[in-house]
């Protein structure tokens, strides 16, 4: 199966722009954290674009997930792609109460979860999809994990 088609490519020195949005209030968020992640995992996919990061809570993620994807259920992210060029890469939303639960039954710190998170729903945006392509996104985002997210599970393999 042929890879998504990134959006936009980047030029040498052009950051990605990421726009973070934090609704919830009970979390510090790493958020320059995240935006480099994001640049780093752009700067090796060769994409360039804008996007949004949103922080918030189960409710809002639990009624966008029903509404777009059918599941009256709250999930840790979403993607929603605006397909690049003017538009933008698009959004991605991040439920952070879901994060902290992911972190706490992976024993691993929230900001690391949070930075899984914004880079499964990256590829999303990127137009990959884990559930239906062979397992070209899995791969893509261990290797990106193993590069980008330091003293992970999956940084010693």
């Amino acid at each position: 199966m042929p890879s998504p088609d990134p959006g936009p490519r980047r030029s040498p020195g052009q950051p990605l722009q990421v726009l973070l949005i934090d609704r919830q209030r009970r979390r510090r968020i790493p958020g320059l954290r995240l935006r480099r992640l994001l640049n780093a995992a752009a700067g090796r996919l060769r994409v360039a674009g804008e996007l949004s990061l949103v922080l918030g809570g189960d409710r809002a993620i639990r009624r966008l997930n029903a509404r777009y994807r059918g599941k009256d259920q709250a999930t840790d992210v979403l993607s929603f792609s605006a397909g690049g060029g003017e538009a933008g890469l698009g959004d991605i939303l991040i439920s952070v109460p879901a994060a902290e639960r992911n972190a706490r039954r992976l024993g691993r710190p929230l900001s690391r979860e949070l930075e899984v998170l914004a880079l499964h729903g990256f590829l999303h945006l990127l137009g990959y999809d884990h559930e239906t392509d062979d397992g070209a996104m899995d791969r893509l985002e261990a290797d990106l994990r193993r590069r980008l997210i330091p003293g992970g599970p999956w940084a010693a393999a």
